[in-house]
């Protein structure tokens, strides 16, 4: 059985050019992150930093398996009747921060654009993201096999170390059929 989700370290550090209804947002605003209808978590409220508000709140989170997007949501809290309202919205693809060219484990600092309600454009929010090392769940077979259980490689001149071997393909210029000829 193979573990069903990670454990993500999402650390929402600011937000530039925030907007309701083509005015800037004076105070109040702060960020939820959704991984899935069951699965929120906010930030602190900004109370002073307006449109380019600042939070540096660390979110640890379990992302699982099958997640594809993780929505970002600013909101601003309106004064004394506690209501709110959303600013702006982010849509963070899985895929810009696992399975790319950096280990899943490296922090990677990231910018989206915010689109608000109407899908206008309407600032950016900056986000510092990095997978928590997991360990997997393993199979019967896999534990059988780091018993020592199961033979693994082959043996080769009589030795019995069954070393990993790694292959490295070599390209060649010269048409397959040259050496037969």
């Amino acid at each position: 059985m193979e573990t069903k989700s990670r454990t993500l370290e999402i650390t929402i550090l600011s937000a530039e050019d925030l907007r309701i209804d083509n005015k800037p947002v004076k105070k109040n605003a702060f960020v939820v992150v959704s991984i899935d209808a069951f699965n929120n978590k906010g930030t602190k409220i900004d109370r002073e930093g307006g449109s380019y508000p600042t939070w540096n709140d660390k979110l640890v989170m379990e992302i699982p398996m099958q997640t594809r997007f993780i929505t970002l949501q600013v909101r601003r809290r309106r004064g004394s009747s506690g209501g709110e309202k959303t600013v702006g919205f982010a849509r963070i693809p899985v895929t810009d921060f696992i399975g790319g060219y950096w280990p899943e484990t490296c922090l990677q600092y990231l910018s989206y654009r915010l689109w608000d309600p109407k899908g206008l454009k309407n600032g950016i929010i900056n986000v510092c993201l990095r997978l928590k090392e997991t360990f997997h769940d393993c199979s019967s077979q896999a534990a059988a096999a780091s018993a020592g259980s199961i033979g693994l490689g082959i043996p080769i001149d009589g030795r019995r170390d069954f070393a990993v071997v790694a292959g490295i393909p070599i390209w060649n210029a010269y048409p397959s059929n040259a050496f037969f000829r």
